[in-house]
């Protein structure tokens, strides 16, 4: 498991953490280069000899000297220029393995300083934790906003920043015993996810997500704006119009700092509330529930869709897909996933009858058979959680289920 704690450092280690973020995307940068000019000339790159490789220069190469002629890397720790090596080696592998399997796949691609995630790694002997102190190489002690969580042996960790906030990932090894989570109930629920209803729940209940990307557009575009404003005043100061040449640097006014740091905090603060929601959503549905009933949404269709792509991806479908799963599993719950193509909105939880004239727009309808209005969403809830009631049986639930209906499969100590 891994706990994320922020971290409270002073300017000098917040100048340290910029440096060793920045050292960790040029050694990948380098060894993407070096990989791919290998590769061109025929020959079969390894990570390790382009470790081998670059540990031979690193001191005496003009490249990674400063002004002076002194090695600059000797101020940041060694972890931050090695690990690139192996992240570059788990990166081409999942590559390839993707194109041997058919899946889609993208080769790994050089970073752009503002264009991806900073962060170092530290390796578990590199580093300390005293409660909310943590003893890290080159800087010494930084504050913690509060302690570790899991109790087990560290494993690793890392360092990156979300915005103008600097976080600490570490990395614990937790026994089985400590990683499982008493239910308070034991329920059998069916969760129909949904843009007007984030979940709606088989018992009636409609739960609503916070849409925070919908809340905070107009300020997302004001502040886009006025970097944009910035970015056109450091063209014009420097004679270009039109795009920016490759390899062109713009001149960095403090005002353009200060709108870059105003707009990455608002996107933070998007993500964070959503975060937010999800965790709370998916941590209740396991821990009050034995079983609950999920549909396998194609999300990735439903994103093509250019009305509902934006209000889709502000719930976080397929997010509370995959925290359901690995939650499950330290809570005991099964976790039954539909067919893509189970009606569950389309079939009348009553009588069993399809309804197949059923459009979109249509929110509640009236069973021809019995005479029944549902309400789409709770309809369909009621049907998953049959469904979730039949796995949870190890019985058909419906003729209509699909054979395709999956569950997670639980260590032998949960069961």
């Amino acid at each position: 498991m891994a706990h994320s704690i922020r971290l409270d450092p002073t300017p000098a280690q917040r100048d340290y953490f910029v440096r060793a973020a920045g050292t960790a995307r040029r050694v990948w940068n380098w060894a993407l280069a070096e990989w791919l000019h290998q590769a061109a000339l025929g020959q079969k790159p390894n990570a390790m000899m382009l470790k081998k490789q670059f540990n031979a220069i690193k001191y005496t190469d003009p490249v990674w000297l400063d002004a002076d002629g002194n090695p600059w890397l000797r101020s940041i720790h060694r972890d931050a220029h090695a690990q690139p090596f192996a992240n570059l080696a788990k990166a081409w592998s999942r590559y390839f393995e993707r194109c041997r399997t058919g899946e889609r796949a993208y080769p790994p691609c050089f970073k752009k300083k503002g264009r991806c995630k900073d962060s170092f790694y530290l390796a578990n002997d590199k580093f300390k934790l005293e409660e909310c102190t943590a003893v890290l190489p080159k800087i010494g002690r930084v504050v913690l906003r509060e302690a570790l969580r899991w109790p087990g042996k560290i494993l690793g960790a890392s360092v990156s920043r979300e915005a103008d906030h600097w976080f600490l990932s570490v990395q614990v090894e937790v026994l089985e015993k400590a990683a499982i989570r008493r239910r308070t109930a034991n329920g059998i629920t069916g969760v129909d996810l949904g843009v007007s209803s984030a979940a709606t729940l088989s018992g009636g209940e409609k739960i609503t997500a916070p849409r925070p990307l919908r809340g905070a557009l107009r300020r997302l575009r004001i502040r886009s704006r006025r970097l944009s404003r910035k970015l056109e005043s450091a063209k014009v100061m420097i004679g270009i119009r039109g795009r920016v040449p490759k390899g062109t640097r713009l001149p960095v006014s403090k005002n353009r700092t200060k709108g870059a740091k105003a707009l990455a905090r608002l996107h933070t603060r998007v993500a964070r509330v959503r975060r937010d929601f999800t965790h709370k959503l998916t941590a209740r549905l396991c821990r009050e529930n034995q079983a609950v009933g999920i549909e396998d949404l194609n999300v990735k269709g439903m994103l093509a869709n250019v009305r509902l792509a934006r209000a889709i991806a502000d719930v976080g479908f397929f997010e509370i897909r995959r925290q359901l799963l690995y939650k499950a599993l330290r809570f005991g719950t099964r976790i039954v996933l539909a067919d893509r193509w189970y009606p569950s909105s389309k079939l009348c939880s009553t009588c069993g009858t399809r309804n197949g004239e059923l459009t979109l727009d249509e929110r509640t309808w009236t069973c021809a058979s019995c005479g029944i209005t549902h309400d789409r969403d709770v309809n369909a809830a009621v049907n998953l959680q049959r469904i979730a009631s039949g796995a949870l049986g190890t019985q058909s639930a419906l003729p209509e289920a699909s054979p395709t209906a999956t569950s997670v499969l639980l260590p032998e100590y949960i069961r």
